[in-house]
């Protein structure tokens, strides 16, 4: 079974100057916990709910008026293909403690999500219950 099986298609990216009270309001309306951050048509960056909540929130200097994605996203991020075997990416989110994986084509654009939700009827159990074990562990 390969990544492109199982993953949400259709992913939409935002700019890194839309500011942070704007991709809480989409996450609230997607239901979702993070978005990509594109710019030049290329991936340089996710914020997650976690991350407008330590990285923003949580610092005594954060204005929620002023504050961009550019301000509390991650700007290393782990891709994976949308060819990967979906143990492989799985393999991969363990390694990383990553609950979510952009999934990038050949051209390197991004074509979807991969979430440990997504998974969770798709790959084998054992492999699933061995990444949920170390990527809940992360965060105690």
């Amino acid at each position: 079974m390969k990544v492109k099986d199982v993953m949400h298609k259709g992913v939409e990216w935002v700019g890194p100057d839309t500011p942070v009270s704007e991709l809480a309001r989409l996450m609230l309306k997607h239901d979702i916990g993070s978005i990509p951050i594109g710019e030049d048509d290329r991936l340089i960056g996710m914020v997650t709910d976690r991350d407008i909540v330590c990285r923003g929130i949580a610092d005594d200097g954060f204005d929620v008026r002023s504050a961009t994605a550019r301000d509390v996203m991650t700007s290393e991020i782990h891709c994976c293909s949308e060819a990967d075997d979906l143990s492989k990416a799985v393999k991969h989110m363990e390694e990383l403690k990553v609950r979510r994986l952009p999934v990038i084509n050949k051209s390197s654009r991004l074509v979807g999500m991969l979430a440990l939700g997504d998974i969770s009827n798709a790959a084998p159990r054992e492999l699933l219950a061995d990444c949920i074990k170390s990527v809940s562990a992360h965060h105690h």
